[in-house]
This record gives C-alpha cells, structure tokens and sequence, in this order.
C-alpha cells in the first residue's frame, strides 16, 4: 500500500497560484482545489492514511471511520478507493448533496446523523458515532481530522510551496475547521519566517475561537468544538464573518476575479479584501489566500439565491445561545 500512496502522492501538492485583481494590496490566492480529489484535504487525508500504512495501524482489512462535512470525507474516500479499503464516512444534514452522492459512490457505507448536539451543531453527534463504531467494528482506524498531528503535517508541504513562491509575504489568510491547514501552516512557517502574520477566517456561531455557538447551515468552516490540534497553531489575528457575509464573498469572488469556489474561499476573500481597512499600511502589504475547494458542491446552497434569502430570515429568528 505504502508504493501506491507514493504514485498517489505526485497528485496532491504543487497548486497553482494566482494573483488576483486588487488596487489596494497584492492579494495571491493558492488554488488548493487543483488536489487530486479536489480540496486542500488532500493533504491532511493522504497524511494520516499513509501514516497509519506506515505505522501498521492501517491493514488490506482495516476499516477507516471519519467523521467529515465533505472535504475530508471526499479525499480519504478517494485514496481509500485507490488502496482497496473499505471507508464509513460520518457526515450530517448540512453536507452538500453532490458530495453526499459522490460519498455514496466511493465508500463501503455512508452514515448520516441528524440529531444536532448541544452546541447546535452536528459535529459533537457525529464524533460521538464515530467512536461507537470504532469500539464496535473490528480492525477499524478513525482517520482523525480533529485530534492526529497527522493532519496538520501534511501542510507542511504547502508550506514550502508557499515560501518557494515568495521573497516576500506579509499576511496568510486561512479559515479554520478542523484547523489542520492553519495549525500545519502557522507551525511551519513561523519557523522559517516569523515576520509572516497568520489570520484565521471563522464563522459566527462556531466556538474555535470561543465565541458563543449558534446554529450554522454552512458546512466546511468553524467547529462546534475546539479542534485539539489548534493548540499547536501560532495564530496572529482572527476574522469572523457571518454566514450571510460568506455568501457575499463568494459572489464577490465570482464576479470581480472569476473564480467559482467554495465557501471557505468565499470567507477568506472578503476577510483579507477588508482586513487592510481597518489596519492600513505604509507599504502596501503581499498577502496569500488559501482556497480550498471548488464551488460546484455548493450551487445549490451558496450560490442559490432563494436559498440565501431563506437562510438570512432563519438567523434573524435565531436566538444567540448562552
């Protein structure tokens, strides 16, 4: 398995970058959606899936477990596909649909929680199934998007491609969920360039950075609990959008740069696009965008526009929990 993973490996990684229209700073994005089975979790799924081979955790008869909102579930989907395993995905009521086909495609089974939990999320059911399973089915591994280090080190890799593409940078925009990108991207570079700024892109209503939850119908950014492996990240500033406010980036993104791409990109284009408003500069700052996934998987949600107006009226009606 492991002289499989490496051939795999030459088709995650190396992602175009992109500079993008702006007058008032020099905005790069990096297209992680370019990723073999794209999104930027390529590289945490490939990360924990070729460390557990190598450990001996992973067998030909081991069963993995993920509890996922869609990326992760999509790329340990696909290399355990390619390896032959048989893959259970957890996910909830706020995954896409076609993600949801595609996950009914690929895996060996597909379970769906829909009891949220007491943050209002799904995230807490859906760990909570994961476990079970894993105590109940034999030879089984839980590909741990929220606690294995593994998941933030297979970053590392971008980056280098990051500090390859730049002699100077002065801000990383990433949002946060799992957080394997921004912990794997912060630990790494702050290494190497210190004087590079990190800034987390969050949602209301998730509690990564606590702030009070609140019900979230937009999968693939924030956290109904605080992922463990945060607490490796060198963190230097936080955004946090609305989800109303996502969808306005995302159409934002569209229309001024043409790029058509998922809601966490959406998030951290109008974050780094207003960031600089409210800290101005003497020089005009370099600044990267991590985009990790296409939009396609969200047209009926995102970039549906009764949908958004629907989900403007629910979150008026919505009270702040305490």
């Amino acid at each position: 398995m492991l002289k499989e993973l490496e051939k795999l490996s030459a088709f995650i990684g190396n992602t175009p970058l992109m500079q993008l229209k702006n007058h008032d700073t020099h905005l790069f994005a990096k297209l992680e959606y370019n990723n073999f089975s794209g999104s930027s979790k390529d590289r945490a799924g490939f990360s924990i899936i070729y460390n557990g081979v190598k450990s001996g955790r992973i067998n030909e008869n081991t069963t993995i477990i993920a509890s996922s909102s869609g990326n992760l579930a999509i790329a340990v989907a696909s290399i355990c596909k390619r390896l032959g395993l048989k893959f259970i995905p957890v996910i909830d009521p706020n995954i896409n649909g076609a993600y949801e086909q595609l996950l009914n495609l690929l895996s060996y089974r597909v379970v769906k929680v829909t009891d949220r939990d007491e943050t209002g999320g799904y995230l807490l059911t859906r760990i909570d199934t994961v476990n079970n399973m894993h105590a109940t089915i034999e030879n089984s591994f839980i590909a741990d998007q929220y606690g294995d280090p593994n998941n933030y080190k297979g970053y590392y890799g971008l980056t280098e491609e990051i500090l390859h593409s730049f002699e100077r940078l002065d801000y990383i925009f990433v949002a946060v969920s799992s957080s394997g990108a921004i912990t794997g991207i912060s630990k790494s570079i702050k290494e190497k360039r210190p004087d590079v700024k990190i800034v987390g892109v969050d949602v209301e209503g998730s509690v990564i950075f606590n702030a009070p939850p609140v019900k979230r119908y937009i999968s693939g950014i924030g956290a109904s609990q605080v992922p463990p492996i945060i607490k490796n990240a060198v963190i230097d500033d936080v955004v946090i959008v609305s989800q109303t406010d996502i969808i306005k980036g995302c159409f934002d993104l569209l229309n001024e740069q043409v790029i058509f791409a998922g809601a966490s990109s959406g998030a951290v284009y109008l974050a780094a696009k207003n960031y600089f408003k409210d800290n101005p500069h003497k020089d005009t700052p370099v600044s990267l965008m991590i985009f990790p996934d296409k939009g396609f998987t969200y047209l009926d949600n995102i970039y549906n526009k009764e949908w958004g107006e629907q989900l403007a009226a629910k979150l008026q009606s919505v009270p702040v929990a305490n």
